[in-house]
């Protein structure tokens, strides 16, 4: 039986096999983690509609919006990225033994049947193209980089709102670091240090590709370079979205500094533009007129909600008290149900949709069979004579 164990293999085909098996069952058990975040963040989003900041473009105030559309956002670009994942997971699903050095075999060998007894969808097509194909490794090193890239905007936002200047978020003491020598310091690390993974795992991404440019057809040692690469990938994705999953809880949004920053500046103009809209005004007239009153804002050192009533009725015709109820930010946001935007129905229409993408990333991962599940199905199998 010994002699015969080598029958149709070959290193090559063998190698991409314990491949396919290793990135297979790492890209669903990070496929799984990432579903249980975005699974929380489906939960947290409602629960924090109430809420109130701004939004930042250029980094700069925008436009209000809940923190429940926030935290959505982070889980809206979370959703893409495990997606990506969810397709690395299916391209990996490919049997390639029986591919043999470059060409297959002479020997009657039944791939289908190799292929179901070690769980796999589907068997490759070509095996020359088989045993140089490192496209799977790229594209679970590429879902690893973008999903580490989607924590990492998540944490940038969490380092710049837990600091004095935006103050928007505070930490638990259980998740921020003191410092050496500020007694008064009470610093972000874990959220630093998730930005600072993504690094690694652009860099795997990038290693990778350089490593099979030029490569012709078939095996070729270079190959197993691809080792570290592939090894250091799956810690890396799963150690940054545990941190985040555990620290996640342990954020607290600070209502009344959000407040405060909507009451300073002129975050509602747009909004007040769009009530006017809403009127009959076109648009361009209603920008203009709304500019004349931030630009008296402006000059006398006040936020837009602190002009007089006079001068801001005095902007347009169409202003009245229900188009100035748009300075109020609680309102502004209430408005926006369109399909994306922040107000609270259509916040928890987001947040449903992303439930049902995890518990749907969740249920694919969960239909990987662990190589514990495979060594156990193939011991029961019978053996033909």
């Amino acid at each position: 039986v010994a002699g015969r164990l080598h029958t149709a293999r070959s290193r090559n085909d063998q190698v991409a096999l314990d491949l396919r098996l290793h990135v297979r069952e790492q890209a669903a058990r990070a496929l799984a983690e990432v579903a249980e975040l975005l699974a929380y963040l489906a939960e947290r989003a409602p629960a924090e509609k109430g809420v109130l900041l701004p939004a930042y473009t250029h980094r700069q105030r925008a436009q209000p919006i809940s923190a429940g559309f926030l935290v959505a956002a982070w889980g809206a670009g979370l959703a893409r990225a495990a997606e990506v994942l969810a397709f690395a997971l299916d391209r990996a699903d490919e049997l390639p033994l029986g591919s043999g050095a470059c060409s297959g075999s002479s020997l009657p060998i039944d791939r289908a049947h190799t292929a179901k007894l070690l769980g796999f969808a589907r068997v490759t097509a070509n095996a020359l193209d088989t045993v140089g194909d490192r496209d799977f490794a790229l594209d679970f090193t590429y879902a690893a980089a973008r999903v580490l890239l989607a924590l990492g905007k998540l944490s940038a936002d969490l380092v710049d709102y837990s600091t004095s200047e935006f103050g928007l978020v505070a930490l638990d003491g259980r998740i921020a670091a003191g410092s050496s020598m500020m007694p008064q310091k009470k610093n972000p690390d874990i959220f630093e240090l998730v930005r600072g993974k993504t690094a690694r795992g652009i860099g795997n991404v990038v290693s990778l590709l350089t490593l099979v440019k030029g490569l012709p057809s078939g095996y070729n040692r270079d190959q197993q370079e691809d080792r570290q690469t592939l090894l250091e990938t799956a810690p890396l994705l799963r150690g940054a979205t545990r941190a985040v999953k555990v620290s996640l809880p342990h954020v607290r949004f600070v209502g009344a500094r959000g407040e405060a920053a909507l009451a300073e500046g002129f975050t509602q103009a747009t909004d007040l533009a769009e009530a006017l809209v809403r009127k009959g005004v076109p648009f361009r007239e209603a920008y203009k007129a709304v500019g004349t009153v931030v630009r008296k804002a402006v000059a006398a050192g006040v936020a837009l909600s602190a002009l007089p009533k006079a001068e801001l009725l005095a902007a347009h015709e169409a202003m009245d008290d229900a188009v100035l109820a748009a300075l109020q930010p609680a309102a502004a946001v209430a408005a926006k149900e369109s399909l994306g935007g922040t107000g609270p129905g259509s916040v928890d229409t987001q947040a449903r949709a992303l439930g049902e993408t995890a518990a749907r990333l969740a249920a694919r991962a969960a239909a990987v069979p662990t190589l514990g599940d495979l060594a156990k199905a193939i011991a029961a199998e019978p053996v033909g004579v």
